[in-house]
């Protein structure tokens, strides 16, 4: 590896970092596409590698915001341990399930999902005081088994599923949603990196000058999402949502129609 390849391998962790602690994703949406065409890898590297910088990088987030007492553990509790199963279906069924087919209806919902946050920041009817109705363990083990499910299907860390669900569906406060996401998805990452590390698909190097720029990009990421009000991150946040879904429904459509 170079030295301006080292410095670019930063700069991506920097970028996915800060989008780690600003939205609570895992921050691969960033790091796989940015390994790929910047550090030349193969795509399975591309999307292996990012797993292990997503356990330091959510872990640092997620302390950042278990600091400032935004994180349900009891969520995080009861998503866990469906989340790793789902975790282990989705990458075991990797080479089964049609991805087009999936990324069309995880973005149609995603979309779904991002314009009720858009729609509670307009209104403000987020004011921290909990959910909108009494939460059962079935609603959060639900939420950590498709988390689970998309995550080890492809290879991201289950934010983009988690956060619109317990924002949106569950009405829990946008910074707690963040937090709790964050905690969860650590769990979520350790089944598909204990797998890629054993099959030599994680390139050791690239992992480590992404992290030096991915920790501290959560942190700041993290501190900036805690200083800012409510309806601007429901603003921010359901921008960010509705985008990635528009951009993952418009590209996997287009494949989907010409397999």
């Amino acid at each position: 590896m170079t030295v301006f390849e080292a410095i670019l391998g930063v700069l991506i962790g920097l970028v996915a970092g800060v989008l780690s602690g600003l939205f609570g994703v895992g921050g691969g949406i960033v790091m796989t596409p940015g390994i790929q065409v910047l550090l030349q890898t193969s795509p399975i590297v591309a999307l292996a590698t990012p797993l292990p910088v997503i356990l330091p990088t959510a872990l640092t987030g997620a302390m950042t915001y278990r600091k400032a007492g935004e994180i349900d553990m009891r969520a995080v509790a009861w998503m866990v341990g469906p989340g790793i199963v789902g975790s282990i279906a989705g990458a075991a069924l990797t080479d089964v399930v049609n991805t087009h087919l999936l990324l069309v209806i995880t973005a149609v919902l995603l979309a779904w999902q991002a314009a009720d946050i858009l729609r509670g920041a307009r209104a403000r009817v987020d004011t921290g005081e909990g959910p909108r109705f009494e939460t059962t363990p079935s609603m959060y083990l639900g939420i950590g088994l498709v988390a689970g499910f998309v995550s080890g299907l492809l290879g991201i860390g289950g934010g983009l599923i988690m956060v619109p669900l317990l924002v949106g569906w569950l009405g829990m406060p946008l910074k707690r949603a963040l937090g709790t996401s964050l905690l969860t998805i650590v769990a979520l990452v350790i089944p598909g990196t204990i797998v890629h590390a054993a099959l030599g698909h994680i390139d050791w190097a690239i992992f480590a000058v992404v992290t030096l720029g991915a920790v501290p990009g959560a942190r700041l990421g993290a501190h900036i999402a805690l200083g800012t009000k409510e309806r601007t991150l429901r603003l921010l946040v359901g921008s960010f949502l509705l985008v990635v879904a528009l951009a993952y429904g418009t590209t996997e459509a287009i494949e989907l129609l010409g397999s």
